[in-house]
């Protein structure tokens, strides 16, 4: 009767064991599963202050976490500094330009020799260049601080796809390619200004890399989630080893230091797809052409 009543208590005591360890690790998940919750909303605090495991690991969370919040604050204060001066200098450099535009149409007006006809085109193309550079980095900048934000609104873009498609229809035509508007019916969500800056940036591309006599293809494509405004060219083709770095800030593709432009106008569409949630995919292929989709969710 005493070994039943000792393997009674013994057995009891177990449980008692068991269930306590069973409690601790309950109530530790828990408390673990409170400290991520706070870490994730930001209102995480130590609480536990003795020697235990977990009064280290608050403690430690602690201070990742304040390492991580300076960080972000050190991040986002040197975005802001980039971004004010590239404001300066947009601001400071706009009379400058402007003057210089100005001279060198005037200069281009006087009875010159051809050397000097010259040397006055390479002033005006380069004056271009720089407020093209200028007015891209401040966009983009912008973009990236968030000081410029889109407000995507579901419509169409027929009239977005046509209106881009009229602004490069000259430049073609002046250069001997063929721009051609095929099926512009689509629905998504999007900023009509900064998506039609987007397919502008495409048309750009396809224009000044495709040579005379070639052509030049803008439609838009619907998917079950997505419409896509796709460029497609018949240029020289990008290889498989540069495509994936032409969306890339001033990136240049190699043998295209002669053709105008200052590599952003591809990582600017980039930024602009992705702030609505949406994406540009390359397809090409050396000696064929290219073709850029831009991507739009249908719903927001």
């Amino acid at each position: 009767m005493t070994g039943q009543i000792i393997a009674g208590g013994a057995l009891l005591l177990a449980l008692a064991v068991v269930g306590y360890d069973r409690w601790r690790t309950v109530r530790t998940i828990r408390r673990l599963d409170d400290m991520l919750t706070a870490a994730l909303d930001g209102s995480f605090s130590e609480k536990t202050f003795d020697e235990s495991r977990l009064s280290a690991l608050e403690s430690r969370l602690a201070r990742y976490l304040t390492a991580s919040a300076l960080s972000e604050r050190n991040v986002r204060e040197q975005k802001d500094q980039i971004s004010a001066l590239i404001s300066d200098i947009s601001h400071q450099t706009k009379t400058p330009v402007s003057n210089l535009q100005l001279y060198a149409q005037l200069l281009s007006e006087q009875p010159l020799t051809p050397q000097g006809k010259d040397c006055a085109a390479a002033i005006s193309a380069q004056a271009d260049k720089l407020q093209t550079l200028i007015e891209a980095l401040v966009k983009t900048s912008r973009l990236e601080t968030g000081i410029l934000a889109l407000h995507p609104q579901p419509g169409g873009l027929s009239a977005v796809v046509e209106r881009s498609a009229a602004q490069y229809a000259p430049k073609a035509t002046e250069k001997g390619i063929t721009l051609t508007v095929r099926q512009t019916e689509g629905f998504a969500v999007f900023d009509a200004k900064w998506t039609e800056e987007a397919v502008c940036n495409l048309l750009d591309n396809a224009v000044k890399y495709t040579p005379s006599g070639g052509a030049v293809t803008v439609e838009v494509k619907n998917y079950e989630l997505f419409s896509a405004v796709r460029v497609s060219d018949t240029g020289p083709g990008i290889s498989e080893a540069e495509q994936a770095k032409i969306f890339g800030r001033f990136y240049r593709a190699q043998g295209a230091w002669q053709t105008e432009g200052v590599g952003i106008g591809l990582y600017l569409t980039r930024q602009i797809a992705e702030k609505q949630g949406g994406y540009v995919k390359a397809e090409s292929m050396p000696g064929v052409g290219s073709a850029f989709s831009l991507y739009i969710p249908r719903e927001a």
